[in-house]
Protein backbone atom coordinates (compact mmCIF):
# COMPACT_ATOMS: atom_id res chain seq x y z
CA UNK A 1 0.00 0.00 0.00
CA UNK A 2 1.46 3.66 -0.99
CA UNK A 3 2.01 5.73 2.24
CA UNK A 4 0.09 8.44 0.89
CA UNK A 5 -3.05 6.81 -0.75
CA UNK A 6 -5.50 9.01 -3.03
CA UNK A 7 -9.19 9.59 -1.89
CA UNK A 8 -11.12 6.58 -3.46
CA UNK A 9 -7.87 4.53 -3.25
CA UNK A 10 -8.79 0.87 -1.65
CA UNK A 11 -7.74 -0.14 1.71
CA UNK A 12 -8.16 -4.02 2.77
CA UNK A 13 -8.86 -3.98 6.49
CA UNK A 14 -8.37 -7.45 8.10
CA UNK A 15 -8.40 -9.08 11.59
CA UNK A 16 -5.99 -12.04 11.92
CA UNK A 17 -5.34 -14.24 14.86
CA UNK A 18 -2.27 -16.83 15.57
CA UNK A 19 -1.72 -16.24 11.52
CA UNK A 20 -5.30 -16.75 10.83
CA UNK A 21 -7.50 -14.92 8.92
CA UNK A 22 -10.76 -13.92 11.26
CA UNK A 23 -12.58 -11.45 8.74
CA UNK A 24 -11.67 -8.83 6.15
CA UNK A 25 -13.41 -6.29 4.64
CA UNK A 26 -12.31 -3.59 1.63
CA UNK A 27 -12.65 0.04 2.24
CA UNK A 28 -11.92 3.34 0.92
CA UNK A 29 -9.48 6.33 1.93
CA UNK A 30 -10.93 9.66 2.40
CA UNK A 31 -8.60 11.53 4.26
CA UNK A 32 -6.33 11.70 7.60
CA UNK A 33 -7.92 13.92 9.84
CA UNK A 34 -5.90 15.25 12.86
CA UNK A 35 -3.67 11.75 12.30
CA UNK A 36 -7.15 9.38 11.95
CA UNK A 37 -7.09 7.89 9.03
CA UNK A 38 -10.59 7.71 7.81
CA UNK A 39 -11.76 4.51 5.61
CA UNK A 40 -15.35 4.09 4.32
CA UNK A 41 -17.10 1.19 4.29
CA UNK A 42 -20.31 0.88 1.57
CA UNK A 43 -23.03 -1.57 1.67
CA UNK A 44 -22.48 -4.07 -1.13
CA UNK A 45 -18.61 -4.21 -0.61
CA UNK A 46 -17.35 -8.03 -0.71
CA UNK A 47 -16.06 -9.50 2.26
CA UNK A 48 -14.96 -12.72 4.37
CA UNK A 49 -15.91 -13.24 8.18
CA UNK A 50 -16.13 -16.00 10.17
CA UNK A 51 -20.20 -16.16 10.38
CA UNK A 52 -22.29 -17.07 14.17
CA UNK A 53 -23.36 -20.02 15.41
CA UNK A 54 -27.29 -20.49 16.02
CA UNK A 55 -26.83 -18.68 19.42
CA UNK A 56 -24.98 -15.94 18.21
CA UNK A 57 -21.16 -17.05 19.15
CA UNK A 58 -18.51 -17.00 17.17
CA UNK A 59 -15.42 -17.76 19.23
CA UNK A 60 -15.29 -21.25 19.17
CA UNK A 61 -14.94 -20.66 15.22
CA UNK A 62 -12.54 -17.65 15.63
CA UNK A 63 -10.11 -19.71 17.87
CA UNK A 64 -10.36 -23.60 15.52
CA UNK A 65 -9.06 -23.92 12.42
CA UNK A 66 -12.79 -22.88 10.57
CA UNK A 67 -12.12 -20.67 7.07
CA UNK A 68 -13.92 -17.53 6.73
CA UNK A 69 -16.72 -17.67 4.55
CA UNK A 70 -18.20 -14.72 2.11
CA UNK A 71 -19.94 -11.70 3.14
CA UNK A 72 -21.53 -8.77 1.81
CA UNK A 73 -21.28 -5.41 3.80
CA UNK A 74 -25.23 -4.86 3.88
CA UNK A 75 -27.53 -1.89 4.97
CA UNK A 76 -25.25 0.59 6.96
CA UNK A 77 -22.49 2.68 5.88
CA UNK A 78 -19.62 3.31 8.05
CA UNK A 79 -17.04 5.95 8.34
CA UNK A 80 -14.18 4.27 10.37
CA UNK A 81 -11.55 7.14 12.07
CA UNK A 82 -8.21 5.43 13.60
CA UNK A 83 -5.06 6.58 14.44
CA UNK A 84 -2.18 4.12 13.50
CA UNK A 85 -0.70 3.10 17.72
CA UNK A 86 -4.47 3.56 18.91
CA UNK A 87 -6.12 0.32 20.23
CA UNK A 88 -9.46 1.18 19.03
CA UNK A 89 -11.72 2.92 16.43
CA UNK A 90 -14.55 5.23 16.38
CA UNK A 91 -17.00 4.33 13.34
CA UNK A 92 -19.72 7.08 12.02
CA UNK A 93 -22.67 4.63 11.44
CA UNK A 94 -25.90 5.99 8.88
CA UNK A 95 -28.38 3.15 7.71
CA UNK A 96 -28.61 2.95 3.97
CA UNK A 97 -30.91 6.00 3.52
CA UNK A 98 -27.82 7.60 5.08
CA UNK A 99 -29.65 8.89 8.50
CA UNK A 100 -27.23 8.65 11.33
CA UNK A 101 -27.86 5.72 13.66
CA UNK A 102 -24.56 6.31 15.88
CA UNK A 103 -21.07 5.38 16.96
CA UNK A 104 -19.52 2.41 17.55
CA UNK A 105 -16.01 1.88 19.14
CA UNK A 106 -14.45 -1.06 17.97
CA UNK A 107 -11.14 -2.45 20.45
CA UNK A 108 -8.25 -3.98 18.27
CA UNK A 109 -4.87 -4.02 18.34
CA UNK A 110 -3.05 -1.20 16.80
CA UNK A 111 -2.93 -1.04 13.28
CA UNK A 112 -0.04 -3.05 11.32
CA UNK A 113 0.52 -2.03 7.33
CA UNK A 114 0.29 -4.26 4.83
CA UNK A 115 1.09 -4.52 1.01
CA UNK A 116 -2.71 -4.13 0.54
CA UNK A 117 -3.83 -2.09 3.58
CA UNK A 118 -3.80 -2.63 7.28
CA UNK A 119 -4.34 -5.83 9.44
CA UNK A 120 -5.19 -5.85 13.45
CA UNK A 121 -6.53 -8.31 15.82
CA UNK A 122 -10.05 -7.60 17.03
CA UNK A 123 -10.77 -7.99 21.12
CA UNK A 124 -14.07 -8.79 21.35
CA UNK A 125 -15.48 -6.24 23.50
CA UNK A 126 -16.91 -2.66 21.59
CA UNK A 127 -18.73 0.03 22.72
CA UNK A 128 -22.26 1.49 20.91
CA UNK A 129 -23.20 4.97 21.49
CA UNK A 130 -26.56 6.18 20.65
CA UNK A 131 -27.19 9.44 18.71
CA UNK A 132 -27.86 11.39 22.10
CA UNK A 133 -24.33 10.29 23.46
CA UNK A 134 -25.52 7.42 26.05
CA UNK A 135 -23.26 4.39 25.34
CA UNK A 136 -23.28 0.55 26.18
CA UNK A 137 -20.60 -1.75 26.40
CA UNK A 138 -21.03 -4.71 23.46
CA UNK A 139 -20.14 -8.02 23.80
CA UNK A 140 -18.94 -8.44 26.91
CA UNK A 141 -20.33 -12.44 27.42
CA UNK A 142 -17.83 -12.48 23.98
CA UNK A 143 -15.11 -10.76 26.28
CA UNK A 144 -15.80 -13.03 29.07
CA UNK A 145 -15.72 -16.26 26.41
CA UNK A 146 -12.83 -15.25 25.21
CA UNK A 147 -11.03 -15.83 28.50
CA UNK A 148 -12.44 -19.27 28.67
CA UNK A 149 -10.99 -20.20 25.99
CA UNK A 150 -7.63 -19.00 26.61
CA UNK A 151 -7.44 -16.11 23.67
CA UNK A 152 -6.84 -13.93 26.72
CA UNK A 153 -5.97 -13.84 30.27
CA UNK A 154 -7.30 -12.16 32.67
CA UNK A 155 -5.23 -9.33 32.84
CA UNK A 156 -5.15 -9.15 28.97
CA UNK A 157 -9.07 -8.77 29.26
CA UNK A 158 -8.86 -6.33 31.91
CA UNK A 159 -6.53 -4.45 29.44
CA UNK A 160 -8.91 -4.32 26.69
CA UNK A 161 -11.87 -3.03 29.27
CA UNK A 162 -9.32 -0.35 30.21
CA UNK A 163 -9.31 1.02 26.63
CA UNK A 164 -12.50 0.95 26.26
CA UNK A 165 -13.51 2.95 29.61
CA UNK A 166 -10.49 5.57 28.29
CA UNK A 167 -12.17 6.23 25.17
CA UNK A 168 -15.71 6.34 27.09
CA UNK A 169 -14.18 8.90 29.33
CA UNK A 170 -12.85 10.86 26.42
CA UNK A 171 -16.03 10.59 24.38
CA UNK A 172 -14.34 11.42 20.75
CA UNK A 173 -18.31 12.35 19.38
CA UNK A 174 -19.24 13.58 17.67
CA UNK A 175 -16.28 13.39 15.32
CA UNK A 176 -17.11 16.38 12.54
CA UNK A 177 -17.60 13.50 9.84
CA UNK A 178 -21.81 12.64 10.70
CA UNK A 179 -22.53 15.22 7.78
CA UNK A 180 -20.08 13.89 5.39
CA UNK A 181 -21.35 11.68 1.96
CA UNK A 182 -19.00 10.07 -0.48
CA UNK A 183 -18.64 10.93 -4.24
CA UNK A 184 -21.52 9.55 -6.35
CA UNK A 185 -18.59 7.00 -8.61
CA UNK A 186 -17.88 5.08 -5.00
CA UNK A 187 -18.93 1.68 -6.17
CA UNK A 188 -18.81 -0.90 -3.12
CA UNK A 189 -15.58 -2.59 -3.88
CA UNK A 190 -14.58 -6.50 -4.47
CA UNK A 191 -11.87 -8.23 -2.27
CA UNK A 192 -8.20 -7.28 -4.03
CA UNK A 193 -5.90 -10.35 -5.84
CA UNK A 194 -3.98 -11.50 -2.61
CA UNK A 195 -6.52 -10.59 0.42
CA UNK A 196 -6.06 -14.17 1.96
CA UNK A 197 -2.24 -14.08 2.24
CA UNK A 198 -1.26 -13.75 6.11
CA UNK A 199 2.22 -13.05 7.56
CA UNK A 200 3.62 -12.44 10.84
CA UNK A 201 0.40 -12.21 13.18
CA UNK A 202 -0.58 -9.24 15.47
CA UNK A 203 -0.66 -10.77 19.36
CA UNK A 204 -4.09 -10.47 21.02
CA UNK A 205 -1.95 -8.37 24.06
CA UNK A 206 -0.41 -5.64 21.62
CA UNK A 207 -1.16 -2.19 23.11
CA UNK A 208 -3.72 -3.39 25.43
Amino acid sequence: MADSPEPGQAILLRSVYRDRLRWALPHRYVATDSGRLVLYRAPGAQGKWMGRDPDGRYLTRWVGADEPRDLTWARTHVLQLVRPGDAYTVEVFWDDAWSFVGWYVNLQAPLRQTELGFDTTDWALDVWVEPDGTWAWKDEDDLAEGVELGVFDAEAAAAVRAVGESVIAEGPWPTGWESWRPPPDWAPLALPAGWAAVGRSVAVQQGA
